[in-house]
């Protein structure tokens, strides 16, 4: 085991090996996109039994799980007749029936993360005021019932408007500019918040595992597309002063302790032209801004994961090599069968890692994949990733 000085009292203790049909722990997963489908990879690595529920059967993860069960990972009863039977469960996406996670956790099946702390961070209104409430960095937002409401609060311009719930990469997100842009908002529970003159958008993945022992991964930088509000790129380590990234990594693990759960958090933040630090959003499970770590840090996020909901002693979360990744978007104007356009060219330069998430269909904004760049040189990762995001697409047959 390497030493890892972000990972703190880890000890040598025996896992906890829990029995399944074939003497192995029996874990699910709710939810079947990319997420599912490389936990399922690094799950391959170690003695247990998997289970999938999503209601797609061609969905990326199916084929990689020895169980597959159709199903609504919104609807109680399909969540709790699929947990009841296995021994630990995650998510891969928020959108997920929480009383029925804790009517399994009540029942003794181990949940990844807490159901409190989904219940938290999956409503963007209960969310900031987590972090209010935990005094924790954050920029100022009022409440809003409806749109008519957003002329009350013209003081808070420029701001972000975000819907309460369902929102998801991107979606649920509007950017308020001008009393002009009141009329884009939305009408039902939501976060006007004002919005930070950003220097840098920054991200966090952390781990915990059930003794509250945590691993912090060396934090990214995100840029994200403007028109889709999707990451577009990133860039990892982090470029940040000594002193602003003590702020960065002692702030996200504020959010992490606070929450009081195990499992793998990225958290989200702006440093503003002053260098102050501002959590933006959490997520509760393994997240894009982690994906480099497949193959640029000695455990990746989703080995990390599997150690934390097995019991083993946490990974080591230090750099190989510097990472940049690029999304693989849908094309705008395509819909239909995906093909891969300049893919041949791409696989042909060294240190590059394509990752297709086996979506048979392409739409405009779709993550269809993501690309990871290594190298020792920030110049040679940012121009490698421009010459990816403008050379790989995703379209249709034509």
């Amino acid at each position: 085991m390497l030493a890892n000085p972000n990972q703190s009292n880890i000890n040598s203790s025996s896992p906890l090996i829990r029995s399944g049909s074939k003497g192995q722990p029996k874990a699910g997963i709710l939810g079947g996109g990319q997420l599912g489908r490389m936990l399922l990879q690094a799950a391959a690595n170690y003695p247990v039994e998997t289970f999938v529920m999503e209601n797609d059967p061609n969905c990326p993860s199916a084929h990689l799980c020895h169980h597959f069960t159709k199903g609504d990972i919104t609807n109680f009863d399909d969540v709790y007749n699929f947990g009841k039977g296995l021994d630990l469960l995650t998510i891969e996406i928020e959108s997920v029936n929480e009383e029925a996670l804790e009517k399994l956790q009540q029942e003794g099946v181990k949940i990844y993360p807490h159901p409190s702390a989904l219940r938290i961070i999956k409503d963007k209104i209960l969310q900031k005021q987590f972090y209010k409430d935990a005094e924790i960095p954050t920029s100022e937002f009022i409440i809003t019932q409806t749109k008519e409401e957003l002329p009350q609060h013209e003081h808070l311009l420029p701001a972000v408007h975000k819907l309460g719930k369902g929102g998801y990469d991107g979606k649920g997100v509007q950017i308020i500019h001008t009393k002009a842009d009141f009329e884009k908002g939305f009408n039902g529970p939501a976060v006007l918040e004002k919005m930070v003159t950003i220097k840098k958008e920054i991200a966090v993945m952390i781990a915990v595992n059930d003794k509250g022992e945590t691993a912090v991964y060396p934090a990214v930088d995100m840029v994200f597309d403007p028109s889709l509000n999707l990451l577009a790129y990133q860039v990892s380590p982090a470029d940040l002063s000594e002193k602003t990234m003590w702020k960065v990594e002692a702030v996200a693990m504020k959010v992490v302790k606070e929450l009081k759960s195990p499992g793998i958090f990225a958290v989200e933040l702006f440093v503003d032209l002053n260098d102050q630090v501002f959590v933006n959003e959490t997520a509760p499970r393994v997240h894009n801004s982690g994906h480099h770590t497949i193959e640029a840090n000695y455990s990746s996020q989703f080995d990390m994961l599997w150690r934390v909901m097995l019991a083993y002693p946490l990974g080591c979360t230090d750099h190989i090599l510097p990472a940049a990744i690029v999304n693989l978007i849908g094309a705008e104007g395509f819909s239909g069968p995906a093909v891969y356009e300049g893919l041949n060219e791409i696989l042909q330069l060294e240190n590059v890692f394509v990752h297709i998430y086996g979506k048979k269909e392409t739409k405009p904004g779709r993550k269809m994949g993501h690309v990871t760049i290594l190298s020792k040189e920030k110049q040679e990762l940012i121009h490698q990733a421009t010459r990816i995001k403008n050379n790989l697409t995703v379209k249709t047959l034509s």
